[in-house]
């Protein structure tokens, strides 16, 4: 049988790139760090890690090893916050979302999973996908709405095995320009025929894909601006600061103002919404719930998205630290 411990060991020694930097992050001893190592070694019956000048090389059965050993750590806290679940007087869930999907979609899936589950104590945390996939994984939230751009998603077969995706949507891109601007009054725009535009970027994201679609068109991406969130984006077009691509989500509600979104032409950038979600563990119905309750607002989203030209507001908006797309 392999000891958990010796993997916790093992799994510190590929963090760390040696014993004795392993050792410290653990609070014991090179000698002892070399013992657990050896010992593991015995047990499976194969080198696991292979010491040089260099620091430490994990061999291939060490490899799978520290694999197996992150999925059992995050199915270990998952039990033990279950457990400190299990005692608490209410009921908890905790759910990450980015910030444009919280906006437009996590109000009303919470609405209704509060009339439903009214004695759940729920915790909501901002979190862009890159951290909320670790906080799933590690029990710190029970489920996360996130979403991806271009490839598979951040989580399922090959990639997080102890993770779901559940996609909720497709959210596509649109150009966002000043009300005055000359293709402003055209049911959709080829993003080539903005190559002489100053760019306001709302997410880094977003500027990768325009500067690889820039490159394929021959032209420069020129940027005006640059924020970490699509509603200041959209006040800078609409004070002339130049163009932007932003989200369809992201425009949901916005009263008439100084802008205009248009689709942009086939083939669309489009960001994929979808839900993370813990796999092979006993289900939780609460969590369940809100899955099904996101499923919905998602649905209803979906079917009351702008399909036309769409005024969008210009009033002053309110930075904070931290990504905010």
């Amino acid at each position: 049988m392999i000891d958990v411990q010796r993997l916790r060991v093992l799994r510190a020694v590929a963090e760390h790139g040696s014993f004795n930097k392993a050792a410290g992050a653990l609070l014991l001893t090179p000698s002892a760090v070399s013992q657990h190592i050896a010992a593991l070694e015995r047990a499976l019956g194969h080198p696991v890690a292979v010491r040089s000048t260099r620091g430490v090389t994990l061999t291939e059965p060490g490899r799978l090893l520290v694999e197996a050993a992150e999925t059992i750590t995050a199915e270990l806290d998952q039990v033990r916050r279950a457990i400190d679940r299990l005692t608490q007087e209410r009921p908890r869930l905790t759910v990450a979302t980015f910030t444009s999907g919280g906006r437009h979609l996590l109000p009303a899936a919470l609405s209704r999973f509060v009339e439903a589950h009214p004695e759940v104590e729920l915790t909501v945390l901002e979190s862009e996908p890159e951290d909320a996939v670790p906080m799933v994984r590690g029990g710190a939230a029970d489920i996360a709405l996130a979403y991806h751009f271009d490839g598979p998603p951040p989580v399922g077969p090959g990639v997080r095995r102890d993770l779901g995706w559940q996609p909720l949507m497709e959210d596509p891109l649109w150009v966002v320009l000043p009300r005055g601007h000359r293709l402003a009054g055209r049911s959709s725009v080829d993003l080539g025929e903005l190559s002489a535009d100053r760019w306001v970027l709302g997410c880094l994201k977003t500027e990768a894909f325009l500067r690889r679609y820039a490159e394929l068109a021959g032209f420069d991406l020129r940027v005006g601006a640059s924020t970490t969130d699509y509603f200041f984006a959209r006040t800078l077009v609409a004070a002339g600061v130049g163009v932007s691509l932003v989200p369809r989500v992201a425009l949901a509600g916005a009263p008439e103002a100084e802008s205009v979104a248009v689709p942009v032409e086939p083939p669309r950038p489009a960001r994929h919404i979808g839900l993370v979600l813990p796999r092979g563990r006993r289900a939780n119905p609460r969590t369940e719930a809100l899955a099904e309750a996101l499923t919905a607002a998602a649905t209803t989203a979906t079917a009351t998205a702008p399909t036309a030209p769409t005024a969008t507001t210009a009033t002053t908006a309110t930075t904070q630290t931290g990504a905010r797309i």
